[in-house]
């Protein structure tokens, strides 16, 4: 797998080292000269020193031979212009972190699905923390092959959870709507806007992402 990287963020530096461990092709983007220079000897990668969310960078990451582009940066604007840029040049798939909650809707409008929020991710765990649940808990449970992945419904995908015909190895899990947890039975309606979270395999990752991207392009 190729993985590029717009912004050189702590992040970023920890998601690469795990990944260029697993054997994958790593290449980051960083427009601080002298960070940039640096990256090489903390990281064995690819590095091209620029601004990530100029077509002309982006071009030279080499979009075609590129399964996912990260935008990191530490500017949710510059991540969502980047992701954008990106998304035309042709990168397979592209991810964007936002810190901004307010920031996911307009994502969203704008076709970008795949949107990470760390602050929000953290705010639950810490949440969990104060009423004395384990935030590590689930991190423990969930390991080896399992993964958990999770998507927004379209229209094309309302229905029934039985209706979704999940690739094997994946199980619906559970469901927010409007930002309420609900526990699906497989007869459970699913309405646009619903987030899904769904528990697969390691290998069936891939299978499950072309499924649902296959579902919402038709």
């Amino acid at each position: 797998m190729r993985v590029v990287f717009v912004g050189a963020s702590a992040l970023t530096l920890m998601t690469a080292r795990i990944l260029l461990k697993r054997g994958h092709e790593v290449v980051i983007i960083e427009r601080d000269g002298k960070l940039a220079q640096e990256l090489p000897e903390q990281l064995d990668c690819g590095v091209l020193q620029g601004d990530g969310s100029k077509p002309a960078i982006l071009k030279e990451a080499d979009p075609g031979n590129t399964d996912i582009l990260f935008c990191v940066t530490g500017s949710d604007q510059a991540n969502i212009i980047a992701a954008l840029v990106g998304r035309s040049l042709g990168f397979e798939r592209v991810v964007s972190k936002i810190e901004d909650p307010e920031l996911e809707h307009i994502c969203l409008e704008l076709g970008l699905e795949d949107t990470i929020i760390p602050t929000r991710t953290i705010g639950r765990y810490l949440a969990d923390m104060c009423e004395g649940r384990d935030p590590l808990e689930l991190s423990t449970m969930i390991r080896d092959e399992a993964r958990v992945l999770s998507f927004v419904v379209q229209e094309e995908q309302q229905g029934s959870i039985d209706d979704l015909k999940l690739p094997s190895d994946s199980r619906v899990v559970c469901v927010y709507r409007d930002d309420k947890f609900i526990l699906p039975d497989a007869e459970f309606s699913l309405k646009v806007d619903d987030e899904v979270v769904v528990i697969t395999s390691r290998d069936a990752v891939g299978a499950l992402d072309e499924y649902v991207r296959g579902r919402q392009a038709n």
